[in-house]
């Protein structure tokens, strides 16, 4: 132990060591980037300039936008550096605060998914308080304690897992730092902060889940009394999208962090990875505004505001 020393860089796992395809991959990734921040931003400036949606749930919409914004710009811009440079490398504080970002914004996310659901449990249960309950600085609240309790649990994670001695291997089989990842390559025995991690990754997870579960069966016994068809289909696809996004966030990151452990290299971890990692901050604007009129219509209006002011 006295000849080891700590380790100041990990290498991050590339899809491939031949240049031209290194070369197609970060187009690839630059074409997902631009799409994630071309349909987040859209949807944030379609909200800010839109009085009409100056609403709650439009307002929590915002926020999972700025948060799908920054997960994604923690992993990829890294991934495509690397690709151009022709190398793995990623230091060490790079590593450290690629995780803590990275898990702040998804623990974040998670927390306002569960918060979104309580707003459609308001608006559709008890929509004669919904004024009062969802007020302005109830909102305000609500994201700001969302966005402090991940701060806190993310960096107890982040100190957690970085406290374990790297003296080993410095290879991670993965795109970008990842908290299982590096548990592998610890050299103490990680085995109880492994079960730490997994345990408080699944009771925070298992709470937000059964919540919105709960408020949906709730939702669904008040849709069903209405007697409109008209009225049903409008609550119903009022709470479509944000069912939608929770489904994808729960079962790529349960996929990813409940998966059995592997210790070599495979190509179901990159497949994993890109899953919970790329998939909702491209998916997520796509899905609120697919079958959202409101959306449609103030993007339809900024496009139009644009093409004048141009011409």
């Amino acid at each position: 132990m006295s000849n080891q020393t700590t380790l100041t860089e990990f290498l991050l796992l590339g899809f491939s060591d031949i240049r031209e395809l290194q070369i197609l991959h970060f187009v690839v990734f630059l074409v997902i980037y631009l799409a994630a921040l071309m349909g987040n931003l859209l949807i944030i400036t379609a909200v800010a300039l839109d009085h009409h949606l100056q609403t709650p749930m439009y307002f929590f919409l915002v926020n999972m936008s700025i948060l799908d914004l920054n997960s994604i710009s923690v992993t990829i811009p890294k991934y495509m550096a690397n690709s151009l440079r022709n190398t793995r490398v990623i230091s060490n504080p790079g590593c450290v605060t690629q995780v803590f970002l990275f898990f702040l914004f998804t623990a974040t996310d998670l927390a306002l998914l569960t918060i979104m659901a309580y707003d459609r449990y308001v608006a559709i249960c008890q929509p004669l308080h919904y004024e009062r309950m969802m007020n302005r600085r109830a909102c305000f609240d609500m994201a700001a304690s969302a966005w402090i309790t991940a701060i806190v649990y993310c960096a107890l994670h982040t100190g957690n897992t970085f406290r374990l001695p790297f003296y080993q291997s410095n290879v991670i089989n993965q795109f970008f730092c990842e908290i299982p990842q590096l548990l592998k390559l610890a050299c103490s025995d990680s085995y109880l902060s492994e079960v730490m991690v997994i345990a408080l990754g699944v009771f925070i997870g298992l709470n937000c889940f059964v919540f919105i579960i709960v408020s949906y069966v709730q939702i669904f016994r008040t849709v069903l009394r209405i007697p409109f068809e008209q009225g049903r289909h409008k609550a119903f696809f009022t709470c479509l999208p944000h069912l939608t996004v929770v489904s994808l966030m729960i079962f790529t990151g349960s996929f990813a962090y409940l998966k059995p452990a592997s210790s070599s290299a495979s190509g179901l971890e990159v497949v994993v990875g890109v899953l919970y990692s790329l998939v909702p901050p491209v998916m997520n604007p796509t899905i609120y505004s697919m079958r959202n009129k409101e959306i449609k219509a103030a993007l339809k209006k900024l496009i139009v505001w644009k093409l004048f002011t141009k011409t």
